[in-house]
């Protein structure tokens, strides 16, 4: 599964990361890898599922400004994350933090607090069956 939804991650990521960047081999910073751990219908409320990813953030890896059109959940695994959305601060998070992005947030900011060290994190989204986990935002 890491290497399907890595492609599709890159797929969706690579035109918000050309504009964020620039190029994209020209010094934008090197995407996440994201892995599924399990997807489960939500039995009490129809047309809704809860999405669960794994993801690494290499040394100096970041995401482009995106949005999730869900009730995202992070708790940290390891190393450390600077994440924030529009509106907010941002916050740097360690193993064992978490953070929280609602439906209509624009996530402004995620990447990997460290240039030598990889950052690991799991997301929990809470969202409507069949809609993208992750949408770019221009």
């Amino acid at each position: 599964m890491r290497i399907r939804h890595s492609l599709v991650l890159l797929l969706l990521l690579a035109p918000a990361a050309a504009s964020a960047h620039g190029p994209a081999a020209a010094g934008a910073a090197p995407l996440p890898t994201v892995t599924t751990v399990m997807t489960q219908p939500l039995s009490g409320y129809p047309g809704k599922e809860a999405l669960m990813l794994s993801v690494e953030y290499p040394p100096g890896g970041a995401d482009p400004v995106h949005r999730h059109d869900a009730d995202a959940f992070v708790y940290v695994l390891e190393g450390s994350i600077v994440m924030g959305v529009a509106g907010g601060k941002e916050v740097t998070l360690t193993a064992g933090q978490s953070f929280y992005e609602g439906p209509k947030d624009i996530h402004t900011v995620g990447r990997n607090a460290s240039r030598d060290k990889p950052a690991k994190f799991v997301v929990l989204l809470l969202k409507d069956v069949n809609k993208p986990a992750l949408i770019p935002v221009p």
